[in-house]
């Protein structure tokens, strides 16, 4: 009996070392692979930090939020060229000679990281009522006679997400192609049956990166955030907002405050191009649907260049082009976002800005729909007051706007949050306008929704409770992997 339980306690033991020994080499080795792929070093110390100091936990954490899937190609070669043809962003390219000389650098830097031309003669109209949007979205797909793909972070089974399926279902049985990418996160709480219901109905409706077993440690992290539609390659939708009731109602908040644009011009063939990528990527056949967009004549006319990213790119593009747009302010950089973690370089172009005598404000909510997020927010405050940065908490309800404006003929709208997450987790698109008119539009909402805002002054700022300090400095050690 004394043998049988030393022979079994050795073989416990033995186990125990073996399964340690195993744990211990597959720490190490995600550890090389991290130092071995170069990241950027804060983040690369952050999963080094939570690899050693959380067991079993830590690694979980990685498999499902850490890995790294940069430079994969989305679309093949053969398909992008066939994709292009259908597009013809590149063939529709302006001059744009006519522009200042920071402004053709700043094209020239888009065009380097993407292949992103710069699109003149478009007719933009600016969006901050949800209501207005989605009537006129309504308006648009009702109208549609060739085809309709629409995109969204979020497609919720309310009264906006039926209204707008009932209007795709309607056009698929006149024979108009619709196609849906909507993200499998962003819509996790919908049942299948509301996107089941859309296919039966001759609408190709279909999740992006699929979260299911085995593949889901793989997909969780990488979240199409995109928002935009293409209408018959003439007329398209891109933004900040969701398919959802509540940028009409508010929801939970008295307002949900965000930003949309509806486009004519050659800047549709753009979006096409962008949606003609995803829609391959996730292995759907490759649509040969044409863009029909002409530039207009109007004096006001904007011109536009699409600037899209995602884990996969080679270059974090959008964040690389605000940090290149902010640089070259001469006068003011206005700034609106739901969630204020700003990568090193980004937070010291602010900086950099401010203390140079630019006028730089930054309008964030006073209290967002993510606690955490608000608390990490909130921990960068200070190092922009101490740079003469304005800050402006936003109290008429949810800012969800995701809007840069520069100098007096650049500003830039887009699915991209001022955070790690969208600069490099996220696939993304921001349009970067360059237009006297649309500028003054945002520039007068701006100041409009200043309004509503509390500014922060340094001095009432320091007297907040310690406690809440701690949480701020707390979560934002976290604000690398949020």
């Amino acid at each position: 009996m004394m043998v049988a339980w030393l022979s079994y306690s050795f073989s416990l033991t033995w186990l125990y070392w073996l399964l340690t020994i195993a744990y211990l080499i597959t720490i190490v080795s995600i550890i090389g692979v991290l130092l071995s792929e170069n990241r950027n070093p804060v983040k690369s110390l952050a999963w080094v930090t939570v690899l050693l100091m959380f067991p079993i936990g830590g690694l979980v954490l990685y498999i499902f939020f850490g890995r790294s899937i940069k430079n994969k190609r989305m679309i093949s070669r053969r398909n992008q060229r066939r994709l292009r043809e259908y597009s013809r962003p590149r063939a529709m390219e302006s001059d744009f000679r006519h522009l200042p000389p920071e402004l053709r650098q700043l094209i020239d830097l888009g065009r380097s990281m993407t292949g992103s031309v710069y699109l003149g003669g478009n007719e933009i109209e600016v969006f901050n009522d949800g209501r207005a949007k989605f009537d006129a979205l309504l308006r648009d797909i009702r109208s549609a006679q060739r085809y309709i793909h629409l995109q969204y972070y979020i497609f919720e089974n309310d009264k906006l997400g039926r209204e707008i399926a009932d209007a795709l279902i309607e056009r698929a049985s006149k024979g108009v192609k619709v196609r849906v990418i909507y993200d499998h996160i962003g819509s996790y709480g919908v049942t299948g049956r509301f996107f089941k219901h859309l296919r039966e109905n001759g609408v190709e409706a279909y999740p992006f990166f699929r979260v299911a077993f085995p593949p889901f440690a793989t997909r969780i992290n990488w979240r199409n955030h995109r928002k935009m539609v293409i209408i018959d390659g003439s007329i398209g939708y891109i933004g900040g907002m969701n398919l959802a009731q509540r940028y009409i109602d508010g929801g939970p908040f008295k307002k949900w405050r965000d930003c949309h644009l509806r486009m004519e011009g050659p800047g549709v063939a753009a979006l096409h191009y962008s949606f003609g990528v995803d829609w391959s990527f996730m292995g759907r056949p490759l649509f040969n649907e044409t863009v029909n967009a002409s530039a207009s004549r109007q004096p006001d006319a904007a011109g536009v260049q699409l600037l899209t990213c995602g884990p996969t790119s080679q270059w974090s593009a959008v964040a690389l082009q605000m940090l290149k747009a902010i640089g070259i302010a001469r006068k003011r950089v206005y700034i609106q976002t739901p969630y204020f973690l700003p990568t090193e370089g980004l937070l010291r172009s602010l900086q950099a800005a401010a203390l140079s005598r630019v006028d730089v404000r930054v309008m964030i909510p006073y209290r967002s729909d993510s606690r955490i997020l608000t608390h990490a927010s909130n921990s960068y405050i200070m190092e922009c007051l101490r740079a003469g940065i304005k800050i402006y908490l936003y109290r008429g309800g949810m800012l969800h706007s995701k809007t840069m404006i520069v100098d007096d003929r650049l500003s830039a709208i887009g699915s991209a949050n001022i955070d790690f997450r969208s600069f490099e987790h996220n696939f993304e698109s921001t349009l970067f306008i360059y237009s006297e008119s649309v500028n003054r539009r945002l520039t007068t909402i701006f100041h409009a929704d200043e309004k509503e805002c509390e500014k922060v002054v340094e001095a009432k700022w320091r007297k907040r409770p310690k406690t809440q300090k701690a949480m701020e400095s707390l979560t934002r050690l976290l604000s690398p992997i949020l």
